[in-house]
């Protein structure tokens, strides 16, 4: 089959998230095959195109069930989604991406951190950051199967819970052909809304640990995109509080000061 999303869920918590993300996008893509891989007893008015189309199993001992599902994708071009999304627009012409890449993925957000700018055997530069694993578009081919199963026994050498730390080395010391898609496709912090104009972007799939919040004892179950963004921007407010500033720079001051004032990228 051709184009197909997939989801992997353990537990019943991320199962709920599951097919939440999962009605969204069959809300505005009625006829797009959606999978997935669970280790819960999923009900039957779930399945046969209800929600999803086919159920599969998690491979058992795998020490990383999304890494070890990917390429079990029955697509010849699949989009993986973590279950902490919600997708708000039809997808379009994603899936041309395929056409020339291999696979194709977002950045991570809070890049100036250690936690995003972390690697296991490798360096790169500060412009080199991790990439976002929870929305993942790749097609079959020899290049990512290889890549698959070089990312796993990577991952199982490291012995960290992160996963995206191996695939910044993999993906920065690969051959393989990929491309970074624009953040209206994992949209990971929201309030990025607030400051588009009209003709800027389309948000796409929105991708927010607030989604799961309540599997992390963070707060309440939150299901509509209008309580994630009133969330978001609480949070925005308090993190320039903590550091003793307004969230928006006042009037005639240089906005970029407030970031390179505080920490500087160390140079690679």
């Amino acid at each position: 089959m051709a184009n197909g999303v997939i989801y992997v869920a353990q537990g019943a918590g991320y199962l709920d998230l599951a097919i939440a993300s999962a009605r969204s996008l069959r809300a505005l893509t009625p006829g797009l095959p959606i999978d997935l891989f669970c280790s819960e007893p999923v009900p039957g008015e779930l399945l046969g195109g209800a929600v999803f189309d086919q159920l599969q199993p998690i491979p058992e001992g795998a020490p990383r069930a999304k890494i070890a599902c990917m390429p079990l994708s029955r697509f010849e071009r699949t989009l993986f989604l973590d279950c902490d999304t919600l997708v708000v627009k039809p997808l379009g012409d994603l899936f041309q991406i395929l056409d020339r890449f291999e696979l194709a993925l977002a950045h991570d957000v809070r890049r100036i951190s250690a936690l995003v700018r972390e690697g296991y055997a490798a360096e790169t530069p500060y412009a080199f950051p991790q990439l976002n694993t929870g929305v993942l578009l790749y097609r079959r081919s020899a290049a990512t199967q290889g890549f698959f199963a070089d990312w796993a026994r990577r991952y199982l050498e490291a012995g960290l819970a992160r996963d995206q730390v191996t695939f910044k080395d993999l993906i920065w010391s690969s051959d393989i052909r990929f491309f970074v898609l624009p953040p209206e496709f994992n949209l990971r912090r929201v309030t990025e809304m607030d400051g588009w104009e009209p003709l800027d972007a389309l948000p796409t799939i929105i991708h927010s640990h607030r989604l799961l919040q309540h599997l992390r004892g963070g707060g309440e179950r939150v299901h509509r995109l209008a309580d994630l963004m009133q969330l978001e921007r609480q949070a925005l407010v308090a993190e320039w509080a903590a550091l003793g500033l307004p969230a928006a720079a006042p009037l005639g001051e240089d906005p970029a000061a407030r970031f390179w004032d505080r920490t500087e990228p160390e140079e690679a």
